[in-house]
């Protein structure tokens, strides 16, 4: 199969442009003149760009701008493959544009959007493509589109969160690292060479700092393997089935952060437990895409249980109590939009509740990491400092005598 560029016009006179997937020349020119397309000129592609794992993955924000433009060429009546052409002619991003360009060509064959979207798993997710799902079945894609936008935007509002809350912590660890690596690789080494001439004891903290300087210089490789090696062990541990399942419980139980990360998921499995039924999505269908996007899979777990239980034909607020991981007030919530119908609502409702939460959690421990991290920072300035003028307060005493 090749790939052919063309340039069409329809039956107004406006000018189109496309990529398609043919086998030659002549096949594509078919399906053009099939679909009422006048054809100026068609081309065969070379440049094509493939997708592998050395492509970084298109951005947030360019979903969330493709989302709201199409969103809007739909509910203004613009047939669907013209309004995937101009977005693809408006795309600045080559990646976006070649992901836009294949979902044309899949429909032009016949694909539905959302069959033509779930082959590019790595953009649209298996929420999304669910999403667009029932957005076709129900005649309603420019308002799920809308959702998806809103849904989107909300998860980049979740990650610039988590990103706020260990930002400053980062930055000191990363200062005091450096200053500490300058300190034994330019600075010890020189006092090192000027005290031993004296022949006197050095104090302890400069002791200290010599041994790290001897290790750091004659064994600086075993600790650059060692490190790689604990990080590629760790990695592989944490993308392993139970790996991650013990990691994931363990980052919600963790002290100080772990209510943030338990707050922050309840928040997105309550939005979108909420938009998804909204969208008018089955209950199995909601639990299980919110089961796959909760972004924990110790809670992943335990939805996956919630919906053998429905299955069986109990409600939602029961099995969600026994899983003994969300809030009184979640199963309140969910309790009370059951016996109301109005589920989504109460879900919706949940969520905006636990990002007032999850803001104010930030917050907080930002105002309790603080005085950590200034007594850490002084306790390393103070030993730093130790190991530097306590032997020069010792030369200068051994030069009066």
């Amino acid at each position: 199969m090749s790939t052919y560029k063309y340039k069409v016009r329809d039956k107004s006179g406006k000018a189109i442009n496309g990529v398609m997937e043919a086998p030659d020349y002549d096949t594509v020119a078919a399906k053009l003149d099939k679909s009422g397309y006048i054809p100026v000129s068609i081309q065969e592609k070379k440049d094509v760009i493939s997708f592998n794992i050395f492509n970084p993955r298109i951005s947030i924000d360019d979903l969330i701008l493709f989302s709201r433009q199409l969103s809007a060429q739909v509910g203004a009546g613009i047939p669907l493959l013209a309004g995937l052409y101009a977005l693809s002619e408006q795309a600045e991003d080559k990646r976006m544009k070649a992901v836009i360009n294949k979902i044309s060509t899949d429909i032009e064959e016949g694909t539905s959007l959302s069959d033509a979207m779930a082959r590019h798993p790595k953009v649209f997710s298996s929420l999304y493509v669910s999403m667009i799902k029932a957005g076709e079945a129900a005649g309603t894609l420019d308002k799920i589109l809308d959702r998806l936008s809103a849904l989107t935007e909300y998860e980049k509002d979740i990650r610039a969160r988590i990103n706020a809350a260990t930002r400053y912590p980062k930055i000191v660890l990363t200062a005091i690292t450096s200053a500490f690596i300058v300190l034994i690789t330019f600075v010890i080494p020189r006092f090192a060479s000027i005290f031993s001439k004296f022949g006197e004891t050095l104090p302890l903290p400069t002791r200290i700092m010599i041994g790290i300087n001897h290790l750091f210089h004659q064994y600086w490789y075993i600790g650059i393997v060692a490190t790689v090696s604990i990080a590629l062990g760790f990695h592989w541990y944490i993308n392993t089935g139970p790996g991650r399942l013990r990691w994931d419980n363990f980052k919600i139980r963790v002290p100080m952060f772990g209510t943030l990360f338990l707050k922050i998921a309840i928040s997105r499995f309550s939005y979108i437990f909420g938009m998804l039924i909204r969208s008018g999505i089955p209950i199995l269908q909601t639990l299980k895409i919110t089961s796959e996007t909760v972004g924990n899979t110790f809670i992943s777990q335990k939805l996956k249980k919630l919906m053998e239980s429905v299955e069986e034909g109990s409600g939602i607020s029961g099995p969600l109590k026994e899983a003994g991981v969300f809030t009184p007030m979640v199963v309140q919530m969910v309790s009370v939009g059951e016996q109301s119908g109005k589920l989504d609502d109460m879900m919706v409702k949940v969520a905006q509740y636990y990002d007032l939460d999850v803001e104010y959690t930030i917050n907080k421990l930002s105002t309790f990491i603080e005085p950590i991290l200034i007594v850490a920072i002084g306790g390393m300035v103070l030993f730093m400092a130790l190991a530097i003028f306590l032997p020069m307060w010792d030369m200068t005493t051994l030069l009066k005598r």
